[in-house]
């Protein structure tokens, strides 16, 4: 299998976004989820929010991706209505932030097809990390499930304790459990595993390349077009 994960403006290429939204609600839907603030095609319009997509090497399926998105003036960060009505000291904590130097990483799906490779979990979310370092930010956030909070760690990311229940909440449904993380350092990545922190800063240096891979379910390749 080879697959291609390209960074790119939303607003910039409207047929590949489409494409995004489309996987993204069908997955969703799979999981009986119908009401999620990172599913909101509001976005679309923001200039600040760029797509991560898993296409097929010719471009003409989507079969994953996820979002980084800035926060700014007109465009608050999907995490934060969907704590405020859980926990209102996310307002404290967003207040240590201008606009353009917070993300989240949100929005990340991967269809049935690359199930079992890692590519939404491991290869998607490193990518994301990368794409994030290379626009200057100076934190990247996110919301995972239980099954990502420890794979989310190895890449640098701290739960944030401060919010919910020690960093968890009952999120998108009652019945499902949401971890809020950050990483405060995107160009050290001081909490993340070595062999990560090569692996996100070869990304950085080498944003376009292929590479070989290996999983569970057998040998594939990424190519990387990650330039931004």
């Amino acid at each position: 299998m080879k697959v291609r994960i390209k960074a790119i403006r939303a607003i910039s290429d409207t047929t590949t976004t489409d494409k995004y939204i489309d996987g993204h609600f069908s997955v969703l839907e799979s999981y009986g989820v119908t009401k999620v603030t990172s599913a909101d095609r509001s976005w679309v319009e923001n200039p600040n929010v760029y797509l991560l997509v898993v296409e097929s090497e010719d471009g003409s399926q989507v079969f994953g991706g996820g979002r980084v998105q800035i926060k700014c003036d007109k465009f608050q960060l999907p995490l934060e209505p969907a704590i405020r009505e859980k926990d209102t000291r996310i307002i404290e904590h967003m207040s240590e932030f201008e606009d353009l130097e917070v993300a989240e990483l949100c929005g990340v799906w991967n269809s049935r097809e690359i199930a079992g490779y890692g590519i939404g979990s491991i290869f998607l979310i490193r990518a994301g990390v990368a794409v994030a370092s290379l626009l200057g930010l100076k934190c990247l956030m996110g919301f995972c499930s239980p099954f990502t909070v420890a794979r989310c760690q190895t890449l640098g990311f701290k739960v944030i304790e401060d919010l919910g229940d020690k960093g968890t909440f009952l999120y998108p449904k009652e019945g499902l459990i949401a971890t809020i993380l950050d990483i405060k350092d995107l160009h050290e990545l001081p909490n993340a595993l070595c062999e990560e922190r090569e692996k996100i800063n070869f990304l950085r240096e080498n944003p376009c390349h292929s590479a070989n891979e290996s999983s569970e379910k057998g040998e594939f390749t990424i190519i990387y077009d990650l330039k931004i």
